[in-house]
């Protein structure tokens, strides 16, 4: 796509990198068929193509408008266009550089700024957001339907094993996880415990940028990324093989810390070192299999079959296009995993996407709770926590993350 940038970004990194996205782009417009948004609205520009074409206007000096806004906050950020596009253009990264531009120029109403900001405060600090859920969970039954459904009932970890051995891999906490779902990285403790690998956690980390970054407060989430940075640094100089992610959303913004740092020379070797160093933990165990899968075999001979159906983050098969490793996993534990339909759609939760779209989110909601339940499971997994707690919200179901249920059946066996 021929473009012509205007000079306010032209021959800055952000418009260089653009303009070099822009130009892969040959709108043949097959993002539009696997395009969430566009499912549900069928208004071109509520489909990739058409967004891609109002960043393109933006970046060429045509002014933004609420218009244009609008649509950019309708878009996902699934990147599920990216995994169908012939051409590979990262479509991600461009509606990052056309949100920013965008609502620098158009901005929004103070108590709507607020809004954005209380939401990237709380969701982002453990220490905030635990006492709110904790208060929540009190008042719970006083509140309208539609807003208990977002509280889940709290559930207990098993223990976490003592670092033992010598082989020792970092894991981030996260910022909702430790509180909606302390079991999964427990169990993620355990697991990899019997495979001979310590799990440990780096005292002075916290949430992984994507919160604030993605709700264009962009420097913000630059900080968590470069306090995340000098944190792992420390660990991996001292012996530590990999930083495992146990949230597939989180794990597709840390792999991009070398980019999203690319311009800061005093982080920028560091955070591509952290990239590196990042796998989603079903990567992690996927290159482990030759140790765990007769595990999972052996404490899985003799049980009866369960039917799980499995829900693949967006953040996990489009933003670390990471396909199939969970599920056979799973299949190895001894599950059969249920035929879900339009397994490559969002289910509508997508970071805050939830809170601040709600109408077109819980439209996507009742589509994958169906498409998931259709097969009659017993249960479902999934591997990213935003996915899991709306997921839920929507069903009687029970959903956890794939590595609980594989931790019960070797914990069972």
């Amino acid at each position: 796509m021929e473009t012509h940038l205007a000079d306010f970004i032209r021959n800055t990194p952000e418009g260089t990198e653009a303009e070099a996205i822009l130009r892969r782009c040959v709108h043949c417009g097959f993002c539009t068929a696997t395009c969430p948004t566009y499912q549900l609205l069928g208004d071109e520009l509520d489909g990739p193509r058409g967004r891609i074409y109002l960043i393109k206007q933006v970046l060429e000096g045509t002014p933004a408008t609420g218009k244009t806004q609008l649509h950019l906050d309708r878009c996902l950020t699934c990147r599920s266009c990216e995994t169908t596009c012939p051409s590979g253009v990262e479509y991600g990264r461009l509606v990052d550089i056309g949100r920013k531009v965008v609502e620098d120029q158009v901005g929004r109403p103070a108590i709507e700024g607020l809004k954005r900001k209380a939401m990237a405060t709380v969701l982002s600090t453990p220490a905030l957001f635990e006492p709110a859920l904790a208060a929540g969970r009190t008042v719970a039954g006083l509140l309208p339907g539609s807003l208990r459904k977002k509280i889940p009932p709290a559930t207990p970890a098993r223990p976490w094993p003592n670092a033992r051995h010598p082989r020792r891999m970092i894991v981030l906490e996260g910022c909702v996880q430790p509180s909606l779902a302390p079991n999964i990285n427990a169990a993620t403790a355990r697991v990899l415990d019997r495979i001979g690998i310590s799990l440990i956690r780096a005292v002075n980390a916290g949430c992984c940028g994507a919160v604030s970054f993605h709700l264009n407060l962009q420097e913000e989430g630059r900080r968590a990324m470069r306090r995340n940075v000098d944190a792992w640094s420390a660990l991996l100089d001292a012996g530590a093989e990999r930083i495992v992610m146990t949230a597939s959303g989180c794990g597709s913004t840390v792999k991009e810390y070398g980019h999203y740092l690319a311009a800061d020379a005093a982080y920028a070797p560091r955070a591509r070192r952290v990239s590196d160093a990042t796998l989603d933990l079903v990567e992690i165990l996927q290159a482990e299999a030759g140790a765990l899968v007769p595990m999972l075999e052996e404490a899985a001979a003799g049980t009866a079959r369960r039917r799980l159906a499995f829900h693949s983050p967006c953040s996990l098969q489009h933003g670390q296009q990471v396909r199939g490793q969970a599920e056979r996993l799973l299949t190895s534990a001894g599950f059969d995993l249920v035929p879900v339909a339009d397994g490559h759609l969002c289910c509508g939760s997508a970071g805050t996407y939830s809170l601040l779209q709600p109408e077109l989110s819980q439209r996507l909601l009742a589509n994958k709770v169906e498409a998931l339940t259709q097969g009659g499971p017993e249960g479902i997994a999934t591997a990213n926590i935003g996915c899991l707690t709306h997921i839920q919200s929507g069903t009687s179901t029970r959903v956890r993350h794939w590595i609980e249920w594989i931790d019960d059946v070797l914990a069972n066996a």
